[in-house]
């Protein structure tokens, strides 16, 4: 097993009443796990790629026998997701963005509500199975932008600072179709520290 579920850094209850247990629980195990699972299945014939990051794997699949092209871009690109999704999530008490990203999403969308505003259409108008996200664009400033199925914005060399996750298992549980009352719940727990730490990184 080259590629690994690190644990989750929070239990399974610690966002209720914004997500759920039971749906963390199902979220992280269940399909995070398969994805590592069928993403080191794919890698097991390729000994030339298993201690490659799955940055690496993603940033450039044109190096990847086209066999293993299409699991890899679905698996790591579902690892790899994933893996960010969790490192950004914490009660945040209400609070928001400060400092540098700020001033960053001042610059990019005039202010935080309407890059909550942007984001929230993103997320609302991805069509089926997807993700929403914030990233650092080719110009440095910010963008929003959506990605269908485990795409990930790695790939069209976007550097990524916040990710949601629109996938029905991702919320389904509790919010059933509505996606929009997730959406806004998520909004509580987003740990602005961490993504802000991404930021002073990436930038």
């Amino acid at each position: 097993m080259i590629h690994k579920l690190h644990e989750l850094p929070f239990s399974f209850d610690a966002l209720e009443p914004y997500i759920d247990a039971k749906t963390m629980e199902i979220h992280y195990q269940k399909h995070h796990g398969g994805y590592v699972t069928k993403l080191n299945a794919a890698l097991e014939a390729y000994p030339q790629f298993q201690n490659k990051s799955v940055e690496e794997l993603l940033t450039d699949m044109s190096m990847l026998p086209e066999t293993i092209r299409t699991a890899v871009r679905n698996n790591g690109g579902g690892h790899l997701n994933h893996s960010i999704f969790w490192s950004i999530l914490k009660k945040n008490r209400g609070s928001g963005p400060e400092h540098d990203l700020s001033d960053a999403m001042n610059r990019s969308f005039g202010g935080f509500e309407q890059f909550k505003n942007a984001f929230f259409k993103t997320a609302m108008g991805r069509f089926g199975s997807g993700w929403a996200w914030l990233v650092i664009d080719d110009d440095e400033r910010l963008a929003v932008l959506s990605t269908p199925n485990q795409d990930t914005p790695l790939s069209e060399g976007k550097r990524i600072l916040l990710g949601l996750d629109v996938w029905e298992h991702a919320y389904y549980l509790n919010y059933q179709n509505r996606r929009n009352d997730y959406v806004d719940a998520w909004w509580n727990v987003v740990d602005w520290q961490s993504v802000a730490g991404r930021y002073d990184q990436l930038k």
